[in-house]
């Protein structure tokens, strides 16, 4: 990691660089979808990569879905101030590399962070200038229909997630804007209009 900047000394971006954006909401509202798409569209967006203690699964690469590390590394990095935010989830830990971020901003690049919503209110709290983007459903019942489709996890897994989810819901109002993801080109305009204003 490089350019380490220690937790609460976060500088303000300079004038003229671009504003950070922070995606967050419910697992299974769609986020990875939609910033794909906007990638895809658009590859001069710049998606942080998240460090994991989790393994990788088939398909994934060390650097491009996660930076993958172990428990030891992951520690070193929250000691050395390294990481903007970080969080547990599923007896994981996720991070943001926080010396990578800094650097695509100074140069003027638009950064996107994908995180769920502790690691968007950590983020807040050290670069308050952020901006906060809220993915909704477009109804609970769309998104219980599809955490409970992808047929991926047991059932105490998936009633864990709608828990979860119902907790990410209930804190949309802390957001700056939020996106209905009715339509997964419509909302990656949409976002990409907010990244550009803001």
């Amino acid at each position: 990691m490089s350019s380490a900047v220690p937790r609460g000394e976060t500088p303000a971006p300079p004038v003229g660089t671009s504003r950070l954006t922070v995606l967050s909401g419910p697992s299974g509202v769609g986020k990875s979808t939609v910033v794909a798409h906007l990638r895809k569209a658009h590859p001069e967006v710049w998606l942080s990569v998240s460090a994991t203690t989790r393994r990788p699964r088939p398909g994934e690469r060390h650097g491009v879905q996660y930076f993958f590390v172990d428990d030891e590394e992951f520690d070193k990095l929250i000691a050395n101030g390294d990481l903007l935010e970080w969080a547990e989830f599923a007896g994981n830990r996720y991070g943001t590399p926080r010396g990578a971020v800094l650097e695509h901003l100074e140069r003027g690049e638009p950064v996107l962070l994908e995180i769920d919503l502790q690691g968007a209110r950590l983020v807040q709290q050290s670069m308050p200038e952020a901006q906060l983007v809220f993915l909704a459903p477009p109804s609970w019942e769309e998104l219980v229909r599809r955490l409970t489709g992808r047929g991926t996890e047991a059932p105490e897994v998936i009633e864990r997630r709608l828990e979860a989810a119902r907790t990410e819901l209930a804190a949309e109002s802390e957001f700056d804007r939020t996106l209905v993801n009715t339509s997964v080109e419509e909302v990656s305009a949409e976002l990409l209009a907010l990244m550009r204003i803001g």
